[in-house]
């Protein structure tokens, strides 16, 4: 093979692979398939477009019909192989195809046309992709695009015509497309839709190679010469005459490669075009482009390179945030399962301690919803002077306490003690909801297991079971720390309290040492009580305000920090890998 074909044939698939890329969201990938030269066949309806491309080919394959035909645009990558094999055809929506049958290729193409745009006569601007390979082809990339019209028929909508052009345009105006404008030679080139377009988009014609079609169609004693030779119009490249076949070779089911002989027979006897016939036809329009396709890449193909290098490491990156493809044995797959986990946890760390959002509202539980709950604890109403005095009367029975009404404050302050019990409760419960929320967060935060829902869900399954087995060990914690304040009272507090002088807040409510014991308990004295008790309710709210938090963070955010996932390994180390997570591992291909 040569060095143009195999240059051309690289470029082929390159352009392949970005298409098999684009069509799976790679922008970066069809950045690089603009970048790559390709020929654009532009022509009005009825031009010869088809017999063109078909006369290339060296293969009919291609739809027929009046009025407009192409509806979408075909990308048609030729691919030269060893003589003596068959031609055959591949479309990229059927990969694992190959079509001897090129009837069946035309009706393919009309079908898949029809898929996209329906029985209608409308257009779209998603491309068809063939490859034909073959002993008869030049390695070349075409594309074929709707013919030019300036009128909207019966069952189009009257954008038609400006939406063709629009399509059209999109393809020729990129610097790298040659231009391939075909024009009747038996219509006046200066009315050609094909020559005005390329003119527009390619002034100065460096891109731009005009083709002459039915040439044996005009009329008597007139020819085309003054176009060929480039005295009517004159482009940088040479012009080509082109004899497509007749309806009637096309009735006959004509071979393509006979039509071709009759093409060469046609210029080589013709007196007018006699002395061009080396420089006509289809093979040497074919030949031609295939010469400049491959100056172009030359020329191009430092740029080229730094693109694909370019798109190599967007696309790796791409690759690196979705993840690489794992092997198919057990171990590689639990190794891959271990280490998306592992990516998990990392996140849902980061969030824990301040990489990420999320950790300092635990923080705010503690500084701000924790004390608020306790300044609202109906302590007013528990030891207000008629419910002390009821408890301690409740207390004492039928016989009233000599000294100290100690019964009475075990009382008052057990009562008071347990309601501490509903803000450590919702202590635990409001740092409960946010490492689940955050399980969420760091869940969807994690790019490797977007592409693993299945495992995905588990996961976050057996995150939430775990913080639910913490969040029970974390209510028993601090409602044991509760019930220790209860279950021993701090006696050094209240002998202080014995030491201290009776203060009373006025002369009446003093107690009167005439007076006997009995009638000593007057609202002074419960007051005294009362305030009593709550001066160590404090002291024991102090204490719980600052070891409820301790032990949240000990049973809850702790745990969660070391063993969130410790039981799902354990699940997954005792079993084979789950064949429900196996199915959305990529294999390699």
């Amino acid at each position: 093979m040569s060095t143009m074909e195999s240059l051309i044939g690289l470029v082929n698939r390159i352009q392949r692979a970005c298409t098999v890329l684009g069509d799976h969201g790679g922008g970066e990938s069809m950045s690089l398939w603009e970048a790559l030269p390709s020929v654009a066949v532009v022509g009005g309806q009825s031009s010869g477009k088809s017999s063109v491309l078909e006369s290339v080919v060296g293969r009919d394959f291609l739809p027929r019909g009046s009025g407009i035909v192409t509806r979408r645009p075909l990308v048609l990558q030729l691919h030269k192989i060893e003589e003596g094999r068959s031609d055959y055809a591949e479309f990229l929506h059927q990969p694992r195809k190959k079509w001897t049958d090129f009837a069946a290729v035309r009706k393919e193409i009309q079908d898949e046309t029809d898929r996209i745009t329906g029985k209608t006569k409308a257009i779209s601007n998603i491309p068809i992709q063939l490859s034909i390979y073959s002993p008869n082809v030049v390695n070349l990339t075409l594309i074929d695009l709707p013919g030019l019209t300036k009128v909207a028929v019966e069952g189009q909508q009257e954008s038609i015509v400006q939406d063709i052009e629009n399509m059209v345009r999109s393809y020729v105006e990129k610097p790298n497309s040659i231009i391939l404008a075909i024009s009747p030679a038996n219509q006046d080139i200066a009315t050609s839709d094909a020559i005005k377009l390329a003119r527009e988009v390619d002034p100065s014609g460096e891109r731009t190679f005009g083709v002459l079609t039915k040439l044996d169609l005009m009329d008597k004693g007139t020819n085309a010469l003054d176009v060929l030779e480039g005295r009517s119009y004159r482009l940088q490249h040479p012009w080509v005459g082109i004899v497509n076949r007749s309806q009637a070779d096309i009735n006959k089911n004509v071979d393509m490669i006979v039509a071709r002989r009759k093409e060469r027979e046609y210029f080589e006897t013709s007196p007018e075009y006699g002395h061009l016939a080396s420089k006509m036809g289809a093979e040497y329009l074919a030949k031609l482009l295939s010469k400049h396709l491959e100056t172009v890449i030359r020329q191009r193909i430092p740029s080229i390179i730094a693109l694909i290098n370019k798109t190599i490491d967007e696309l790796n990156a791409e690759l690196d945030r979705i993840g690489r493809p794992i092997a198919v044995d057990s171990g590689a797959q639990l190794y891959t399962i271990l280490e998306l986990c592992r990516a998990f946890d990392r996140v849902f760390k980061e969030h824990l301690d301040g990489g990420r959002p999320g950790g300092d509202r635990i923080y705010g539980v503690f500084d701000h919803q924790l004390p608020a709950a306790l300044k609202k604890l109906p302590f007013d109403r528990h030891l207000s002077t008629k419910n002390v005095q009821k408890v301690v009367s409740e207390a004492d029975g039928y016989q009233p306490h000599l000294i100290a009404p100690e019964q009475g404050y075990r009382r008052l302050i057990d009562g008071s003690i347990s309601f501490f019990k509903g803000p450590a409760e919702a202590s635990v419960d409001a740092v409960h909801f946010i490492l689940k929320e955050l399980v969420r967060k760091s869940m969807a935060e994690t790019e490797e297991l977007k592409r693993f829902p299945t495992l995905q869900a588990d996961i976050a399954a057996a995150a939430n079971e775990a913080l639910e087995r913490f969040r029970d060990d974390s209510r028993k914690t601090v409602l044991r720390l509760v019930d220790m304040e209860s279950s021993y009272l701090t006696v050094e507090f209240f002998r202080k309290l014995q030491m201290e002088p009776d203060k009373p807040t006025n002369s009446k409510e003093a107690p009167n040492p005439a007076v006997p014991a009995i009638d000593r308990y007057n609202d002074y004295h419960f007051r005294r009580i009362g305030s009593n008790v709550s001066a160590y309710i404090n002291m024991v709210c102090d204490t719980l305000r600052n070891s409820v938090p301790k032990a949240v963070v000990y049973c809850q955010v702790r745990e969660a920090k070391r063993s969130l996932l410790n039981h799902f390994y354990t699940q997954i180390g005792r079993r084979e890998v789950p064949v429900h997570y196996v199915k959305g591992f990529p294999k390699f291909i």
